[in-house]
């Protein structure tokens, strides 16, 4: 008894000295995502007791885990840590930013942050139940993943949620929702149900088992539900797919054989939209086969059936990690299986069998899973219904926030929800419903308010990934890049938010300055961008498009011939730095471009030749070295852009300034 009496002694004094040491880590970021790691580091390098938590075992998402063809819009939008992640995938190419890239490159990226910066993480830890009081998560409890080991209590000051599933969020009680709000809700006029034209399957193709027996039932993968009104809100998630990461290097190639579950009668109504389409025989008319480099590809959906497994993870959202496990499954033994029909069925044309059959899975990538990614492309889960939502009309500039803690350019872009029959002209036919492709308007700044829970709600939880925005806002916000730039953004908010343990007392300006003034976290001088905006036009000549394609909004083109146009560059102190103009490669681009860097003493002339610029990933411009100058503040330094026009089109659009080496 005495015993027993000393034991229970001995465990309140420890459970006081815990409660008087305060939560174990100033900061829990939850989900190893690429926007995980970012904020994790961001807050060690805000001298922060940091904790990551990663439920699977592989650091990156989607980023690491076969998305290397980068969804920009435009990267002006890419800033902070984000694009130094850009840039260091560019050190190891060679380049100064690179846009695509191998997974297992991403990977050790990912793996530097977290260990320069001394990050703690666990990975294989999965969340499993939140205390949450006093309007506050007081602690998050998490088990093994993989079934070895405890499950253990986590203690934090701020809680960061960067799963794409917003299990976090969904733990601590906030407002969140699933799947598409009608577009009276937001007066919106792209969200809900739309039947579009894009990845959709020409009219006439039937939807039977017996081709016009409706009694035969639908073949796989079509549903039975009933076409809503355009704009109809549901709980439909878009589809889910792998983003696959193949090769063609016999060397490095393992080739892709017929996976466990295989169902060949998944893949019929693949068979009658090649018979519906007899002049498209390439793969690339059934997938988007972006090469990367060392000869491996990101694969992506494209056309009426192809790796989208449309209607397969409608449960995702909210089913537990056993029914997400299985769906998880199905989509890869969809996708594997859908590789292997191409290269093995014998009703499946001779020309795209012969083309799949040169490619297989790369020795060298995903070794410890089978050379097959763990990453599900999850593009929309859950989303928090925040103290601000951002919508439709914040994709179209209509409304614009002052407290922007990143910004987005995308196109308002959502992947199809759901197969079903439609009837036209007496003729019932399958169609792909909920396709959205909207080009929105300029970069738009993203609200502080919109990673943030509601007043009353939870006042230390931040949530960069499953953020309050529309179905269709989400659609244009849910970028790899920009994820990043919001990670960066919530850590560094949190940070502050220490002072008074609430997220919603913030000051948006102290995080907008600090961003601005020391983007990378470690007291370099930031970049020195002089935009076409601050150009002087001497004599007339040039025209100012605001326009895609270019860095940011807008950028100059020469009408006329012997005209110039000037950059004025402007340095925060005496050094080296390294100039590059933004060159913007189209067919009516001049074959040669001419730059006058003046220094401040003397001029320098440099040329780019068309033929020496080559542009990679989905951008329609690349940043072009012209050299290294010594520059000094309060001095005259410019560049002047200039050529002839009657050539072509002279395009001036930025100059960037990097100091150091």
């Amino acid at each position: 008894m005495k015993k027993i009496l000393i034991a229970c002694c001995v465990a309140a004094l420890l459970a006081v000295s815990c409660s008087k040491r305060g939560p174990e880590y100033d900061i829990c970021v939850y989900g190893g995502t690429s926007a995980g790691v970012i904020a994790a580091y961001s807050a060690r390098m805000m001298d922060k007791k940091v904790l990551l938590i990663e439920p699977g075992g592989r650091l990156g998402g989607l980023t690491s885990g076969g998305l290397g063809y980068t969804d920009i819009g435009n990267k002006q939008v890419v800033t902070g840590l984000s694009k130094d992640f850009y840039r260091r995938l560019g050190r190891h190419y060679g380049k100064l930013e690179q846009w695509i890239f191998e997974p297992g490159v991403a990977e050790g990226i990912f793996e530097d942050y977290v260990s320069s910066a001394g990050v703690k993480v666990w990975k294989k830890r999965r969340i499993v139940g939140a205390e949450v009081g006093g309007g506050k998560i007081v602690s998050i409890r998490v088990e093994p993943s993989d079934g070895e080991g405890e499950a253990r209590t986590v203690t934090a000051s701020m809680f960061i949620d960067c799963s794409y599933e917003g299990d976090l969020m969904a733990h601590s009680g906030v407002t969140y929702g699933v799947g598409r709000e009608p577009n009276s809700l937001y007066d919106e006029t792209y969200n809900g149900v739309q039947l579009m034209t894009r990845h959709q399957f020409p009219d006439g193709v039937d939807p039977y088992v017996v081709p016009g027996d409706s009694t035969s039932g639908l073949l796989w993968g079509i549903s039975d539900a009933e076409l809503l009104p355009d704009g109809s809100g549901d709980t439909l998630v878009q589809a889910y797919n792998y983003r696959i990461c193949l090769t063609d290097d016999p060397d490095n190639m393992i080739p892709i054989t017929r996976p466990d579950n295989y169902d060949s009668t998944r893949y019929e109504l693949l068979l009658r939209l090649f018979e519906a389409q007899p002049d498209k025989r390439r793969l690339n008319d059934y997938f988007i086969w972006s090469r990367m480099p060392n000869r491996k590809t990101d694969v992506n959906n494209r056309g009426g059936f192809s790796t989208d497994a449309i209607g397969m993870n409608h449960n995702y959202p909210e089913a537990g990690y056993e029914e997400r496990e299985r769906i998880i499954r199905n989509h890869r033994e969809y996708t594997q299986g859908l590789l292997y029909f191409y290269g093995h069925d014998s009703r499946v044309p001779d020309t795209l069998r012969r083309q799949m059959l040169r490619w297989g899975y790369p020795k060298d990538e995903y070794e410890e899973y089978g050379h097959w990614t763990p990453q599900l492309y999850v593009r929309e889960v859950r989303r928090m219904v925040g103290e601000y939502v951002m919508t439709q009309a914040n994709c179209e500039n209509r409304e614009v926030v002052e407290d922007g803690i990143g910004m987005a350019a995308y196109t308002m872009d959502s992947h199809n929800c759901q197969r079903i029959v439609v009837e036209k002209d007496g003729v019932k036919m399958v169609k792909n419903e909920g396709n959205v492709e909207i080009g929105g308007g300029r970069p738009y700044p993203i609200s502080y308010r919109s990673i943030i829970p509601r007043r009353g709600e939870c006042d230390n939880l931040l949530v960069p990934v499953c953020m309050s925005a529309s179905h269709i806002a989400y659609g244009s916000i849910r970028m790899e890049p920009v994820f990043m730039v919001l990670a960066q953004s919530a850590a560094v908010a949190a940070c502050l938010a220490l002072e008074t343990g609430d997220v919603h007392k913030v000051d948006v300006a102290r995080v907008q300055t600090l961003l601005r003034e020391n983007p990378l976290l470690d007291g370099s001088l930031p970049d020195v961008l002089a935009d076409d905006s601050e150009a002087v036009v001497p004599d007339g000549g040039w025209e100012q498009l605001r326009r895609n394609g270019g860095y940011g909004p807008t950028f100059y083109v020469c009408n006329e011939g012997g005209k110039s146009i000037r950059f004025p560059l402007s340095v925060p102190e005496e050094g080296e730095y390294r100039l590059y103009t933004y060159y913007q490669l189209t067919d009516g681009t001049v074959p040669v471009t001419e730059y006058v860097v003046f220094d401040g003493k003397e001029p320098h002339a440099v040329s780019v030749d068309r033929a020496d610029v080559v542009i990679e990933g989905q951008t329609h411009g690349e940043w072009i070295p012209l050299g290294t100058f010594r520059l000094a503040p309060g001095t005259e330094s410019y560049v002047e852009v200039s050529g002839d026009p009657s050539a072509g089109r002279v395009v001036a659009d930025a100059m960037l300034l990097i100091a150091g080496e």
